[in-house]
């Protein structure tokens, strides 16, 4: 199932059970899909959908930052709620020492440290 289906899927079911601010948010993630749909004039693959909601997370933070600054603590909620729903779609993001894990991992078996290593001693 593609990423555009299951969020059409979870439209259906916020529907379901009525809970509106979730309807209204994903709907407003549809219709920016939609948008760049018609306005390139192509089918968004997965990879394109997930930088779609890359961008409204954040114009979502900066608006946060924006109503925090004026003071709009009630908008700057409704924001982050917002921005919640639309990271539910994106990857999981890797810990930081996770990516250590894996550069360490990636040293280890192409021997790029020894060269690194070697080069400053040479030079």
């Amino acid at each position: 199932m593609s990423l555009k289906d299951k969020i059409k899927d979870d439209i259906k079911q916020a529907m379901r059970d009525k809970n509106e601010s979730r309807v209204t948010t994903l709907r407003m993630l549809s219709a920016a899909i939609q948008r760049r749909e018609v306005d390139e004039r192509i089918q968004l693959d997965d990879a394109q959908v997930i930088a779609v909601i890359e961008k409204l997370v954040k114009q979502g933070r900066e608006s946060i930052e924006q109503y925090v600054k004026g003071g709009r603590q009630e908008l700057a909620d409704k924001e982050s709620g917002e921005i919640a729903v639309f990271q539910a779609y994106l990857p999981q993001q890797l810990s930081e020492a996770e990516i250590d894990k894996l550069i360490a991992e990636a040293i280890a078996a192409t021997g790029a440290g020894l060269h690194v290593g070697a080069y400053f001693l040479e030079g």
